[in-house]
C-alpha cells in the first residue's frame, strides 16, 4: 500500500517537480490572441542547435520578457480568453541573454552580430517567438576553433496517451509528435476553456503546429471552446 507519506509516492512527487521545473520559464508565442506558449527549455534547445557553425559557443542562455517587471499571466491573454498554463508569462515581447566564447581571428563586433542574427532568425522563422532584442556577452576569446559539437540527440519526450476527442484531434495535426503531461493532463479541461501540451517536430514552425492545434481542436471539442496550446519540447528530426 502507498501512503502519502511513503517513500513511493514522495519519489513520484519529486520527479514531477524536477520536471516541472526543467521546463524553465513558459514562454509566449506570437501574439496577443494566438493562446499559445512555448517551455523555455524548448525553445533554448532549437537555439542552440541553430547557433552551432557560427563560430561563436553558447554558454548560458535565458530568454523572457523584455520588461523584467512583467508577472506571469492572469486569468486569461488577448481577445480570445485563453487562460495562460500556470506560471506563464502573457504576449510581448522577449530578450534573448546569452554568453558566449569567440575566436580571436575574428572581430567581437562582428562576431557578435552574427550570432545575434542567428538567434533572431531562428526565434522568429523556426519557432514564432516575438523576440526584439539580443543581449550578448564575450566570456572566453578562443584561439583555435572548437572541436565539433557531438550530433544532438532528439529531445526526450514523455507520451502521453490520446484518450477523448480533443487529444485525437490535436495529435493528429502535422508536426505534432506527441502529446505530453509535464504540466498533469496532456489535455486539461476548464469550465470554459481546454489547454493541449504537445511536443511539435524541429522541421515545422512551432508556432503554426500550436495554431493547427487550436484550430483542430475547437473544432472537435463540442461547444466549440477557446483553445491554448503549450509546447513542451521540440524533437529534432532524426
Amino acid at each position: 500500500m502507498t501512503t502519502a507519506d511513503s517513500p513511493q509516492r514522495a519519489d513520484g512527487w519529486t520527479a514531477a517537480v524536477r520536471q516541472r521545473l526543467g521546463l524553465g520559464r513558459l514562454l509566449p508565442l506570437g501574439g496577443p490572441g494566438d493562446g499559445t506558449w512555448i517551455a523555455e527549455r524548448a525553445a533554448a534547445a532549437v537555439l542552440r542547435d541553430a547557433a552551432t557553425g557560427s563560430g561563436a559557443v553558447l554558454g548560458k542562455l535565458r530568454i523572457g520578457p523584455v520588461d523584467p517587471d512583467t508577472a506571469p499571466a492572469p486569468a486569461t491573454d488577448g481577445p480570445t480568453v485563453v487562460p495562460a498554463p500556470p506560471s506563464a508569462y502573457p504576449a510581448g515581447q522577449l530578450r534573448i541573454e546569452a554568453e558566449f566564447s569567440a575566436m580571436t581571428d575574428q572581430p567581437l563586433p562582428a562576431a557578435a552580430e552574427d550570432l545575434r542574427a542567428v538567434l533572431l532568425d531562428t526565434a522568429r522563422e523556426r519557432l514564432g517567438m516575438v523576440v526584439t532584442e539580443v543581449d550578448l556577452r564575450v566570456t572566453e576569446l578562443l584561439d583555435t576553433a572548437p572541436e565539433p559539437a557531438a550530433a544532438a540527440t532528439p529531445s526526450e519526450v514523455r507520451a502521453a496517451r490520446t484518450d477523448g476527442v480533443a487529444a485525437t484531434a490535436a495529435a493528429a495535426v502535422p508536426g505534432v509528435v506527441a502529446l505530453t503531461g509535464v504540466l498533469g493532463s496532456p489535455v486539461h479541461t476548464g469550465e470554459d476553456h481546454v489547454r493541449v501540451e504537445v511536443a511539435t517536430a524541429g522541421n515545422h514552425r512551432a508556432l503554426d503546429v500550436a495554431l493547427a492545434v487550436r484550430t483542430a481542436v475547437t473544432a472537435a471539442v463540442e461547444g466549440h471552446p477557446p483553445v491554448g496550446v503549450l509546447i513542451t519540447a521540440v524533437v529534432a528530426p532524426v
